[in-house]
């Protein structure tokens, strides 16, 4: 009754029956189902064996009972340790030896995978879904715990007993020790956290500000932009400085002096805000981007100004001696003091050490639109701009503004003929002051070995750019004092520039003529004080 079963060998008995269960290692499995008849028979030889009667009989009661069915290929018994019960079909040393082809194929080493005889189904593994950290954060990457945690207990610290919050006077520490911010930032950081002008700063009204809008991360020049641009503005203009400025007039004790004069506070930091743009806003059209913010130096002048008691010893931008030099030498030039001055005026400019024809170019308004209203007018905007790039020219915003005077025609190189349009002047100059005059062509050499352009017939902005001797060109063209000066080797100057080689032109000439204005102001105060009647139409600017 339990061999009918096993012994029927039916068609559909052969298709299903598995070469593999037969247990023939000594035989390719490939060999097997190639020829079922030989299959066929070999398991008909091997169910007629006692021993394999007997093993049967034994998997049907286990199989019936429940047990655990002990059979090779199942999980129970597919340990290194359990032996294969099954007869083999041939004895011991009288196997076929196998084909070269065989020998270490895949299909005689591939082992055969546990199989579940629950089921007749394979089971497929559920995918592992993999959990993707989040990487964009509207306000950006939030600042890691140990960062927060320490800037929480200063703010803790720092607002501790103020349950209304911080009053604009009383913020100043929390910019500068929290915010590592320059002191005179905290009028405007206060303003910006304050957006309903209560007058008071809360600790949830910081926090959410300064930590929750990871401010806490960011570098300096962002925060800095951040706090001094408009809401819906990518950029900066001049307003934007005013706050900032306003705050550093009233705090900075290097400024003191001034608080009795609001006229000059207002001049000086006109001033510093249009330095600021002549140097950084490379574009030229009033807007401040965040690019130019970070390629500037302003950050460094910044914090400089805030440690430094002595505002003259910051030179870039902030120097009150700097503000002096310009303001009285448009004062020197406003003849009629409304502010305003023309190209009579300007010929003057160095004891009149321009060319007309330079200063034609300048009020063509070439090289930069006048803020002026009036036609024909310079306004003191303006003349910032000039006098710094007149008495800088290493600077590339000063190549930048005369190449563009020079280049006549505004095809973005300077010819032989430009050049010996503005030379002509020059040359007419030289003879009329008994001078040992130099012939273009001699001119036109010393200018090529400067410069050493890529292409001897025209010089372009790069040229340029790339000559630390590009300013004495623009010299030669149009200045003739300091074309004279450079021709000599004056060594005053030389010895100056040996000795402090981190100044800029700007800054010797800035030094020069303080000392110059200085001075005039002294023999002015003396000779008033010695009349006894006071000429207010002698009275200089300050």
């Amino acid at each position: 009754m339990v061999d009918a079963p096993l012994v029927t060998t039916g068609g559909e008995d052969m298709a299903s029956l598995d070469a593999d269960l037969l247990q023939l290692p000594e035989m390719s499995t490939f060999v097997l189902n190639s020829r079922p008849d030989f299959t066929q028979k070999l398991f008909d030889q091997w169910l007629s064996l006692p021993e394999s009667h007997r093993q049967v009989a034994s998997l049907l009661q286990d199989a019936m009972s429940g047990a655990p069915l002990n059979v090779p290929g199942s999980a129970s018994g597919s340990g290194p340790g359990t032996t294969n019960s099954l007869p083999s079909m041939f004895p011991a040393g009288s196997a076929p030896p196998l084909s070269p082809r065989s020998c270490g194929s895949p299909r005689t080493m591939k082992q055969r995978a546990p199989s579940n005889l629950g089921s007749p189904l394979k089971v497929l593994n559920e995918p592992v879904k993999e959990s993707i950290p989040q990487f964009y954060f509207q306000n950006g990457r939030p600042p890691p715990s140990e960062i927060k945690e320490q800037c929480m207990f200063r703010v803790n610290h720092f607002f501790y007993g103020h349950t209304d919050g911080l009053q604009i006077q009383e913020f100043k520490l929390v910019t500068r020790e929290i915010c590592k911010l320059p002191s005179f930032f905290s009028t405007s950081l206060f303003r910006k956290i304050d957006v309903n002008s209560t007058g008071f700063v809360t600790r949830e009204a910081f926090i959410d500000y300064w930590v929750n809008g990871n401010m806490l991360i960011m570098d300096m020049t962002t925060q800095i932009f951040k706090i001094l641009k408009q809401q819906n503005q990518n950029f900066l203009v001049k307003e934007d400085f005013k706050p900032l400025l306003k705050e550093l007039l009233a705090t900075h004790p290097g400024l003191e002096f001034l608080q009795g004069t609001p006229e000059f506070q207002e001049r000086y930091a006109e001033t510093v805000t249009y330095r600021i743009f002549y140097y950084i806003n490379r574009s030229g059209n009033g807007r401040l981007t965040f690019r130019e913010l970070k390629r500037g130096n302003l950050i460094d002048a910044m914090l400089h100004a805030d440690e430094e008691e002595d505002i003259n010893k910051v030179l870039r931008y902030f120097s009150y001696e700097h503000f002096y030099v310009i303001y009285c030498k448009f004062w020197e030039l406003d003849s009629d003091h409304d502010f305003l001055i023309d190209k009579e005026n300007l010929m003057k400019y160095g004891n009149h050490a321009l060319t007309y024809r330079i200063v034609d170019r300048v009020f063509s308004q070439v090289a930069r639109k006048f803020t002026s209203k009036i036609e024909g007018k310079m306004g003191y905007e303006d003349f910032v701009y000039f006098i710094l790039a007149e008495e800088d020219k290493s600077s590339e915003p000063s190549l930048e503004y005369w190449f563009k005077c020079v280049d006549l025609d505004g095809n973005g190189i300077i010819t032989r003929n430009e050049m010996q349009f503005f030379y002509e002047e020059q040359l007419h100059r030289m003879e009329c002051m008994a001078q040992e005059a130099v012939l273009f062509e001699d001119i036109l050499c010393q200018i090529i070995d400067m410069i050493g352009p890529e292409d001897e017939s025209y010089i372009t902005l790069n040229d340029l750019k790339g000559s630390k001797l590009s300013g004495n060109v623009f010299n030669i063209l149009f200045n003739l004092n300091k074309f004279m000066a450079f021709e000599t080797r004056d060594p005053f100057l030389i010895r100056q520039e040996r000795e402090n080689p981190t100044l800029t032109e700007w800054d010797r000439f800035a030094h020069r003529e303080y000392i110059r204005l200085s001075m005039e102001e002294d023999v002015e105060d003396a000779s008033n004080g010695s009349a006894e009647v006071w000429d207010e139409s002698l009275e200089a600017p300050f």
